[in-house]
């Protein structure tokens, strides 16, 4: 085997620049640094601890230029044909296991039997190459083990198939962009597994913007792309994996819409059904439900009498905790929903349909378990006291809130006029704790035709005053005293809480924009908290809801609180325990809120968007502003905001103006005003 010669002038080395070899000659040397000239024709000075750990041939130091460079160029391809022919491999086939490290000259004993400086040259490369097999580390190189090897070329397939990935899906996203902005583009064809993988990083990239995993290929794959809120969004429409109203906060909740939701959950359900049957007893009372006609799921009712020494109301609220196996994977999966959505495409149930729409609900002509709380009022409705249990009762008839308005109205009812009497005495009651009520109108998003891409409407509710007023004090009424009874019996419960303190003046029932809209500047959330505060818009010390267990999971709860404490049966959280579960349920109770809050809102911006060139609306200034006015549209429930200038020189809190929409974005909840006409 020869001997490399050491460094000097005329000698031919090789060092790394860009993790690649480069052949170069020795000009000089001088102590730890050396002068090179390069088969590039370039001239550098590199630290003679860049040189590679093979070096030759030695050559007459006072060689022309054009002579080195003839001469480095026939050793570099000399050597690119030679390391093609060397099998790595082999060479870790038959290194593995002999020794953990070994320097060029060891493998070159291995395959040469007399090594030349190109052999050595030609091996030193071949081995940097195979990175999955050896490590480089001066002036040797290390032999990985077998299990090594095999993760290092996972790593390597894995960062082959990203970098390929990331090629064609650079093209393919700039595509679909193209097509999104309507124009002609021919799409590249994805083979499955990028058609997979693509259609995960924007489903990824839609469901969970700020998913950190994979936020390095996503900024990669879409260099160039405008940077754009919704782009994973567009590009899922423009692809066609995702429909042109897609709901996306749905998605961003891991809320799945589709009530096949719970068909894995059906023996669960009959368990429970089974279990509950079993405590069947005689219905204590016979009540009346008031819903909208569309209502499936009715989860409160009452029964009233009155007399001269006050009135006795019953209110009966759906108990479904009833046999209930909290922690199972029913009982986890309705915790991860949280609430029932009621959205203008329709409505996805809490629970399972069959419990929460049927076997539960309070339909008429069923005798059903409820949790009833029976109150002691006297005749100015003020509370002597009530009394909560366990008991079944009988749905007598499931009245709806115009049928109602309208009995009360010509007097069919004496029970609904006495109902109507006691919400308001308990109205005024709460007023006198500084409630505060908006009286507002109700409007409904109607969609017609074509459901992927709807004609969208807003009608009216019909106004039923007296109906809604009962339905509401009753529900409060129940809600504080479950409250204040989870205090006196040392029960945990659930509480909403909206701790802040409001000008005395705002207490009352308004109904005119401008006040509502000056109220509302001065409220704040309420919140979900495990101890009792003041919620002062409601005026109530302790409000624990309870009324609603077939659409929120914190009334479920709670509701399971109270039946568990009553009847020494199921499951009983202590204080701690609800403490330690109300991170997750605040976290979902958010999630899923802004489902319920932004899909009706988007439904609205694209009312105004299809009817923006052929409609006006009227509006009233809530807030006059310096910059920007603020316009209620009371019809549609909406506040704007809009430059100034175009109202006028003098505008006045309270003005009536009718205004033209330019630019509609429903996706950014964004609306321009671009003209406004002061009406008569």
């Amino acid at each position: 085997m020869s001997t490399s010669p050491t460094l000097q002038p005329g000698c031919i080395m090789e060092f790394l620049q860009d993790n690649q070899p480069v052949t170069a000659w020795v000009l000089d040397v001088q102590g730890p640094r050396l002068r090179v000239f390069t088969a590039g024709q370039r001239e550098l000075k590199l630290p003679v601890s860049r040189a590679l750990p093979w070096t030759g041939p030695q050559c007459a130091a006072g060689s022309s230029r054009q002579d080195m460079l003839d001469l480095l160029r026939t050793h570099n391809g000399r050597r690119e044909r030679l390391a093609e022919a060397v099998d790595a491999l082999e060479i870790w086939d038959l290194a593995q296991g002999e020794v953990d490290e070994a320097e060029i000259g060891w493998f070159a004993s291995l395959v040469f039997e007399d090594p030349n400086p190109d052999q050595l040259a030609a091996l030193g490369r071949k081995l940097l190459q195979t990175k999955t097999h050896f490590k480089f580390s001066p002036p040797a190189f290390e032999i990985y083990p077998q299990e090594t090897v095999e993760r290092r070329q996972e790593e390597l397939r894995k960062a082959q198939e990203r970098e390929r990935l990331v090629g064609f899906g650079q093209v393919f996203l700039k595509g679909l962009w193209d097509a999104f902005c309507k124009r002609r583009s021919a799409l590249p064809e994805p083979d499955e597994e990028q058609t997979a993988r693509i259609r995960d990083l924007l489903m990824t990239r839609l469901c969970n913007p700020d998913d950190r995993d994979s936020d390095a290929l996503w900024k990669t794959m879409t260099q160039g792309l405008p940077e754009e809120p919704h782009l994973a969004l567009f590009l899922a429409q423009a692809w066609g994996i995702v429909p042109a109203h897609f709901n996306f906060h749905l998605c961003r909740a891991q809320y799945d819409w589709d009530p096949g939701w719970a068909e894995p959950f059906a023996g669960a359900v009959e368990a429970q059904k089974e279990r509950v049957l079993q405590g069947r007893q005689e219905p204590m009372a016979e009540i009346v439900t008031i819903d909208s006609a569309t209502t499936q799921d009715i989860d409160d009712g009452f029964e009233l009498t009155r007399d001269e020494n006050g009135f006795r109301l019953r209110l009966a609220l759906a108990c479904p905790c009833l046999e209930w196996e909290f922690g199972s994977p029913l009982d986890r999966a309705v915790q991860h929903r949280f609430s029932s959505l009621y959205l203008p495409e329709g409505t996805s149930h809490m629970l399972p349909e069959e419990l929460g729409t049927r076997f539960f609900s309070l339909n008429a002509g069923q005798d059903l378990p409820a949790l009833v709380i029976t109150f002691d009022l006297d005749p100015e409705g003020d509370l002597r006291g009530f009394a909560p249990e366990v008991a079944w009762v009988r749905v007598a008839a499931n009245l709806t809130y115009t049928g109602v308005e309208t009995d009360i109205a010509e007097g069919a009812s004496d029970m609904l006029r006495d109902a109507r009497d006691l919400a308001h005495l308990l109205r005024q009651a709460r007023i006198c704790e500084h409630a505060v009520i908006m009286d507002q109108p109700d409007p409904r998003v109607v969609l017609d035709g074509d459901p992927a891409n709807p004609q969208v409407g807003i009608v009216q509710s019909p106004s039923t005053p007296e109906a809604q007023t009962i339905v509401s004090e009753f529900m409060i009424l129940a809600n504080k005293a479950m409250g204040s009874w989870g205090l006196e019996t040392g029960t945990a419960l659930l509480y909403r809480t909206q701790n802040i303190t409001l000008p005395a003046e705002s207490a009352g029932v308004w109904s005119e924009p401008t006040d509502i809209y000056r109220i509302i500047n001065n409220m704040g959330p309420s919140i979900l908290e495990c101890e009792p505060r003041r919620h002062a818009t409601i005026g109530a010390k302790a409000y624990a809801p309870v009324t609603s267990p077939l659409r929120r999971y914190s009334d479920f709860i709670n509701m399971a609180q109270i039946v568990a404490r009553l009847t020494g049966r199921g499951r009983l959280l202590s204080q701690s325990e609800l403490e330690s579960l109300l991170p997750v349920l605040s976290s979902r109770a958010e999630l899923v809120g802004q489902v319920q809050r932004m899909r009706p809102r988007y439904w609205k911006y694209e009312y105004f968007r299809q009817n923006f060139k052929k409609m006006r609306w009227s509006g009233l200034i809530v807030d006059p502003g310096s910059v920007l006015v603020t316009i209620s549209l009371p019809e549609l429930q909406l506040f704007l905001k809009a430059p100034r200038k175009i109202f006028g020189d003098k505008i006045r809190l309270g003005q009536r103006f009718s205004i033209r929409i330019g630019k509609v974005d429903p996706l950014n909840n964004e609306i321009r005003t671009v003209e406004a006409w002061e009406e008569e």
